[in-house]
């Protein structure tokens, strides 16, 4: 009979906020097994991260009992929460960047654990060189974060949380920034590691493809486990009928099918078919954002012969590309092809070793620094992979202060019809830390429209999303488009993206000798 390491009973998680309590967890009861790895998947605000900071040590329960290997982590004082996280704990963060000090090579960023328990310097840097050697980076050893993609930085955290074989590991969204490829790599890389030193493992995520490396799989929505199942009771999804023939069908089949705020069902053959009414599940755009100096299909923004590099390493060559007003493009490749890199010039906030960018009959590559950031703030909006918004403010609030630094005035109405656009008018006074991964999402989006922008650049935008909140956000982009008449572009790997584009350029194959940042 295999013993219980992690147990969880009638957790509640409760936030207190100016705008009232908040409930991530509501109930929820749960156990792991000695050994065994664990995915648990659900939508974005389900309270996926909440249980994984309650295992770390992060968070306490409002109310009921977490248990790891007997011991309560919420009746621990700080120093034995401190004790377990060092000794016990291998903790991988979605927010990656965080664990990684910039002025550190990642060899040495993987060394650093076993450093605070005291082993000695060479038994450090060979385990650091092995497993930066699986997951593909032995040759960016001597590397600092800024010099790495996004996904190799998420790499090296991944590989730092498990430097020191863990008892616990607990990963929240491990390939939350990696193409399918990367992340398969890195989900064989991760399921090896954690069998070869006997880990309980807990792997949140939106992605299934997380589910294939697990022992067991189990879904959360609104706080509790909704669904629970093994690898061995095969791949079918299975659909609950409830009592009284309620059926709730993944919203993500619905988006993807245009299936709004009505649908129609009948009886055929053995099945029944469920089909959209026709109406809208968003409305258009209201016309306060539409681009007044443009028209649909006119060539807003042009690169020709764009090469960039760091130092020897090349990260694209001779990339061409015209973006067109009220069009979707979609700039695709695997990580590290360069995709932030070629954002940040068409942005204006990096040059290409050689090459032009013209926005609007401007050449964007000829200005200088300060005539850059003009043009920029008039026509070019820029949403990154980090959201950048201040997280004690509120969704209207940071749209408004978006407006505030361009100069504008009473911005109140533009920033409540910008929050509507996305469909966040109901949450618009609600504080962004108490928002989920996928409403920060659009409130970034947001804040970029109602600059009224003629391009609108966005960096991964789905990358922590999940497959519902993903396609949403690819619909909303493409709806953006067309009807504000500006040019959207979305660096990205994610095929629900590539599947609302319009046209796609494409960087293609990974640098011989390094990436971009």
């Amino acid at each position: 009979m295999s013993t219980t390491a992690i147990e969880l009973r009638d957790v509640f998680r409760v936030h207190s906020t100016p705008e009232g309590d908040a409930a991530a967890l509501q109930g929820l009861s749960l156990t792991v097994a000695d050994g065994e790895v664990l995915a648990v998947l659900g939508p974005s605000g389900s309270g996926k991260s909440t249980l994984l900071r309650l295992l770390a040590g992060l968070e306490r329960p409002s109310a009921g009992a977490v248990r790891v290997y007997g011991e309560e982590l919420g009746k621990l004082p700080s120093r034995g929460l401190a004790r377990y996280r060092s000794t016990m704990l291998g903790y991988a963060d979605q927010h990656y960047a965080r664990a990684l000090a910039p002025e550190l090579s990642a060899r040495r960023l993987v060394a650093l654990q076993l450093g605070l328990r005291g082993t000695i310097g060479e038994e450090r840097l060979r385990r650091a060189d092995e497993l930066l050697e699986r997951v593909g980076l032995a040759a960016k050893r001597d590397r600092r974060p800024g010099e790495l993609s996004g996904g190799e930085q998420q790499r090296v955290a991944l590989c730092a949380a498990l430097a020191h074989r863990p008892r616990v590991f607990l990963a929240d969204e491990p390939t939350g920034e990696l193409d399918a490829a990367t992340a398969d790599q890195v989900y064989d890389v991760l399921g090896e590691l954690v069998r070869e030193h006997g880990c309980t493992t807990v792997i949140v995520s939106h992605d299934p493809e997380s589910a294939r490396i697990a022992d067991r799989i189990v879904r959360i929505r609104d706080g509790r486990v909704s669904e629970e199942w093994s690898r061995t009771d095969g791949e079918t999804d299975t659909i609950v009928v409830g009592r009284g023939g309620w059926l709730r069908l993944p919203e993500e089949l619905l988006l993807r099918a245009g299936i709004g705020a009505k649908a129609t069902a009948r009886f055929e053959g053995r099945g029944v078919i469920v089909e959209g009414t026709g109406e809208p599940r968003i409305e258009p755009v209201s016309d306060t954002f539409k681009v007044s100096d443009t028209s649909a299909g006119r060539l807003v923004l042009s690169a020709n012969g764009l090469s960039h590099r760091y130092g020897a390493t090349t990260v694209f060559e001779n990339v061409d590309a015209e973006l067109h007003a009220g069009r979707l493009h979609a700039v695709t490749g695997p990580s590290g092809s360069g995709k932030t890199t070629l954002l940040h010039i068409l942005a204006g906030l990096e040059l290409p070793a050689s090459g032009t960018v013209t926005v609007d009959g401007a050449e964007l590559t000829a200005l200088d620094r300060a005539a850059r950031a003009r043009l920029r703030r008039e026509k070019i909006a820029y949403v990154g992979q980090q959201t950048g918004l201040v997280p004690h403010l509120s969704a209207l609030e940071n749209v408004e202060l978006a407006l505030a630094l361009r100069g504008r005035h009473e911005t109140r109405p533009e920033a409540l019809a910008a929050l509507d656009s996305v469909g966040l008018s109901e949450r618009a006074t609600q504080r962004v830390a108490r928002l989920s991964q996928g409403e920060r999402a659009r409130v970034a989006i947001a804040r970029a429209v109602a600059t009224k922008p003629l391009v609108l650049l966005a960096d991964e935008p789905t990358s922590r999303l999940d497959g519902a909140n993903a396609i949403a956000v690819a619909i909303l982009l493409s709806r953006l488009a067309r009807d504000t008449g500006a040019a959207v572009v979305c660096a990205t790997h994610d095929p629900l993206v590539i599947e609302q584009s319009d046209t796609s350029i494409s960087l293609g194959h990974v640098p011989r000798t390094g990436e971009d940042r």
